[in-house]
């Protein structure tokens, strides 16, 4: 469920999935997708950016979670 994928990256499929994922589910996912951000999970290239945008859309998502302040 919480793997990062190879495919278009579809936004709001990835928004959806993610926001049903736990917690622990969640870190997992971030930390898979930060891992294929770094040099050396992707042969010293740069980042495919399927991989930084669900990067992003993971910590956006652990953001809205833990923040300690909230907008009313």
């Amino acid at each position: 469920m919480g793997s990062v994928g190879f495919q278009p990256l579809q936004l709001e499929a990835v928004r959806r999935r993610i926001a049903k994922m736990s917690d622990e589910e969640l870190l997992r996912f971030g930390q898979a997708a930060a891992s294929l951000c770094r040099p050396d999970g992707n042969f010293g290239q740069s980042p495919r950016s399927v991989f930084v945008e669900q990067l992003n859309e993971a910590r956006r998502e652990w953001r809205r979670r833990h923040s300690k302040f909230t907008c009313k």
